[in-house]
This record gives structure tokens, sequence and C-alpha cells, in this order.
């Protein structure tokens, strides 16, 4: 069975956020993720973390202005600055942390700006991240998002990202595969899963069309599950999905799908 980190940023929104590191060690995890966490002093997140015995799988970088609706900054022309500047203060939050992995957001090309410039933009961002974050001991991952959540999205199908990783070299960029984002935009998800294993290096699963809890919609996750293990992917497992109730009581999809 894949090993499974709760989105800290979707589930257990019953209590505060920085409770939530308990709730997930009482629930049965190991790891957590979420979105952000730039909020928060990273010696207070990591006395939470250590407090619940937990390990951070992954976070994000800073992604500009989200209440403006701004997703992200690597493919935004003239903002070159502040993405560097976000590079560093993740990576001191991951150092804090002791977390691997950190997931630079592609961006929502800007209105005006061509596919072409706003693929230069993030290419050389991507190339100065990488390199930083490997200095660091981190690894940079860049994840494909559904233009139906996230319209204008820079970063859309497995293969382009798949892409980017070849050209930046896979011992500093990694893939996540978010099956929910897979199965909106492509489909054939566990094809695409054993054709880009190689370059994967982190997983995330919501169902779909709801992105609630594995159960919930149409995903046949015996079969997805049972083929992460069969192809050998020995990763964390974000559960980057919005509990459809109660967070607790929703987890039972655990036992259901457990293989």
């Amino acid at each position: 069975m894949p090993r499974f980190a709760a989105n800290l940023s979707m589930m257990f929104n019953e209590v505060p956020f920085l409770d939530r590191f308990d709730a997930a060690a009482r629930a049965g995890f190991q790891g957590v993720e979420f979105l952000f966490p730039y909020e928060h002093p990273a010696a207070e997140l990591r006395r939470r973390l250590s407090g619940a015995g937990l390990t951070q799988a992954l976070f994000n970088l800073p992604p500009g202005d989200w209440a403006k609706g701004e997703r992200g900054l690597a493919c935004l022309p003239g903002r070159q600055a502040e993405f560097r500047a976000g590079v560093a203060r993740a990576l001191e939050y991951a150092t804090a942390l002791d977390c691997k992995l950190v997931h630079c957001m592609a961006g929502i090309v800007p209105a005006g700006v061509s596919q072409a410039t706003a693929g230069a933009v993030y290419a050389a961002n991507l190339a100065f991240a990488a390199e930083q974050a490997q200095e660091a001991g981190v690894k940079l991952v860049i994840e494909p998002i559904n233009h139906r959540d996230m319209p204008g999205y820079y970063l859309n199908t497995q293969a382009q990202g798949a892409a980017i990783v070849a050209a930046i070299g896979a011992d500093r960029l990694g893939l996540q595969f978010d099956v929910y984002h897979v199965q909106v935009t492509e489909g054939d998800i566990t094809k695409r899963m054993e054709q880009f294993m190689p370059v994967i290096a982190h997983m995330q699963i919501a169902d779909v069309p709801a992105r609630n809890e594995p159960g919930t919609g149409e995903i046949g996750w015996d079969f997805v599950f049972r083929r992460m293990d069969e192809l050998g992917y020995r990763g964390w497992v974000g559960c980057e999905y919005r509990p459809a109730g109660d967070t607790l009581a929703g987890l039972s999809w655990r036992t259901r799908f457990a293989v």
C-alpha cells in the first residue's frame, strides 16, 4: 500500500491549522504536506512536526498574490526577482522542516503574454530554482494542473512536464503526478503512470469530479493503488482532497482500498 501523507491545507479543517499535525498523527498518518507554510514561523512548524512524529513530505514555493488569483510566479515575465526571493524563502523552510521536495507552481499566463514568452521565462526560472534546491539538498517538482480548476495555467499535461524534467535534468527536477488532475485533463491514469514513473517524484490523489476522498467518484482506486505498488513507487502520496464531510469519517477509504 502506498505511503499516504495528509494534506493539512484541505484535511482536518475541523481544527485550526497548527492543531492539524496532531490530528493527522492520531488518524494514523506518518507524513503531511500542505500548500504554503509562510504564515507560520518555521520553528513552530518544526515543533509541531516533531511533536507529532511526522515527516514533512512537500510544500509549495510562494505563489505570488493568491488572493488576487496568482497561482505561481515561474512563468510570469518581469517577476523574476520576486521569484528568486521566493526560492530562497522556500529553501529556508525546507531546511528547517527537513523537507526534501518543494513544488514550484508554474503560474497562469498573463493576458497579452505569448506561450513562447511564458515558456522562456519558465525555463530560466526553473533552471535557477532547481540548481538552488539541489545545493540545499532539496528536489524541485513541477505539477501539471487541469484547466477546469485553474484556467490559463501554463503546465497541463504529463508529457509536457516530463519534457521539462528531461531538459533540466531528472537529478534536480521531478514530476508531481496528481491523479485528480490527470483524470480531468487526460484520463488513462495508470498508462500515464507507467510511462512517466521514471521521473515521478511525488504523487497526489483525489476523486473526480468533486475532488473529494477516494471512493466518492469515478476513479477505480483498487487498480490505481495496486499499480502504484507494482510499478515500484516508494514516495509519498499526498491526500490533496476536500473531505466530503467530516475528515475522520471520510478516512474509511484507506481500509476499503487497502491492497
